[in-house]
């Protein structure tokens, strides 16, 4: 089993600015060196012998940092990916990717046949990008993404045409891609969308989700080789609608991605964004934001999969949390595998609970399997209003519920300045607003 670090988060951990002296310390590496030092390993990376690996027994192995056997998928690198919907078994609850899921408030999705009328998708923006819809026997789709989880498998069967997002080989887009994705039915349904920015293009692609649903999606991204692609994805559905989306990137060498997730509508929306690295010299930036009120539930499990040398990853989301039964879940797994020698990669994720009542679940996950890097680290902290913020903002005239809100709206700035849309900057913070003025805060 690959070796796994965690970052201890006190009450006093600050919830915004940028990487703190915590984080720092959280972070494997010496300025000084250049190289991460790794207990249990040598300086090239190898295991040092003398150290317990575990027993086999019934199939399991010892976890290396204790006697209590675990299934090997409990690894992120070693989790069932399959086209076949057999190869996954029905959900219980008790899986580890879906213990913080409520399977009742599925609508289905995880259980029936997916065979509702998809969403409605309209395409505009850049008249130099290639928009196609096409069959499910389309030779470019499923190269880029594999399904690991029974809902995204059970999509992958269910979806009759896709819809082909192609920006064209050292092609500029013309403006950002609007993707606009209308609900239109509560029977479950299933839906695929592919993006792919060829060799050295440069795109921003926005897939916009309204209206009523309850949707099983994959979204399959390919950046090739010096290809720059951002790809925003906006959840603001219904208060009836459920959403579960599958959203993994393939990346290329000296490639550049940024995915940046922004979920504020729905009953429940569970987002599972990857990034796998497919050739040396990459970059990802990975940024989410959530607002949950009374009720809702919005989840985000994310996977940055470091499988070659020399790429370099960085995630930050951040959510808020209002009314009664509120429950957001972040899980950020970051697999480092032995032959991804030189990564640097660092996550981090912050909640900020507004009222009680209210649950937010955060789980950093970091499995590293070579030394050999340049630096790993995460951190996450949950909690409620700074006092010395707000009170120094009201020592300078600014009433309280105005101040409440000021706190909240810079710390969730950060992740809409990312998407460098400003028209779609704008909606989204107006949408904030709605949101604070909703829970009277």
């Amino acid at each position: 089993m690959a070796e796994t670090t965690h970052t201890d988060i006190t009450p006093d951990t600050p919830l915004d600015g940028g990487i703190s002296a915590l984080d720092e310390k959280a972070r494997l590496g010496s300025a000084t060196v250049g190289r991460a030092s790794i207990d249990g390993f040598t300086e090239e990376g190898e295991r040092l012998p003398g150290g317990d690996d575990g027993t086999e027994q019934l199939g399991f192995k010892k976890h290396s940092h204790g006697n209590a056997p675990v299934i090997p998928e409990a690894s992120r690198g070693e989790r069932r990916r399959s086209f076949d919907l057999a190869d996954f078994p029905p959900l219980t609850g008790q899986e580890e990717d879906w213990r913080f899921t409520p399977l009742k408030r599925l609508r289905g999705l995880h259980t029936d046949d997916l065979t509702g009328p998809a969403p409605a998708i309209e395409v505009t923006g850049a008249g130099n990008v290639t928009v196609e819809t096409v069959g499910r026997g389309d030779a470019r789709l499923g190269k880029g993404a594999t399904p690991e989880d029974r809902v995204s498998a059970a999509a992958w069967n269910a979806f009759s045409e896709a819809t082909v997002i192609t920006i064209p080989r050292e092609t500029v887009a013309e403006g950002e891609v609007m993707v606009s994705i209308t609900g239109r039915s509560a029977e479950p349904a299933a839906q695929y969308i592919l993006i792919r920015a060829e060799q050295f293009s440069r795109a921003v692609v926005v897939l916009d989700h309204g209206g009523s649903v309850a949707l099983a999606q994959n979204v399959e991204i390919v950046v090739e080789d010096g290809a720059e692609l951002t790809v925003v994805s906006v959840q603001e559905w219904d208060d009836d609608a459920v959403h579960v989306s599958s959203q993994q990137a393939k990346i290329g060498r000296d490639a550049r991605y940024k995915h940046v997730v922004v979920s504020l509508g729905g009953d429940l929306v569970r987002l599972t964004p990857s990034s796998i690295f497919s050739a040396p010299g990459a970059e990802v930036e990975m940024y989410g934001l959530y607002f949950a009120d009374a009720g809702q539930h919005l989840e985000q499990r994310l996977l940055v999969d470091h499988a070659t040398p020399n790429c370099t990853s960085r995630v930050t989301y951040k959510g808020a949390l209002q009314g009664q039964d509120a429950h957001t879940v972040w899980v950020g797994d970051v697999l480092i595998r032995k032959a991804a020698e030189g990564t640097d990669t660092y996550e981090t994720n912050r909640n900020l609970l507004l009222t009680d009542g209210a649950r937010s679940d955060s789980v950093p996950n970091l499995e590293i399997e070579t030394g050999l890097i340049e630096g790993a680290g995460h951190a996450s902290a949950t909690g409620r209003f700074d006092d010395e913020h707000l009170f120094y903002l009201m020592a300078r005239g600014i009433p309280e519920k105005a101040a409440r809100r000021l706190v909240v709206r810079g710390f969730l700035t950060e992740v809409i300045q990312q998407i460098r849309v400003p028209a779609l900057e704008e909606r989204l913070s107006e949408s904030v607003e709605r949101e604070l003025a909703a829970g009277n805060l």
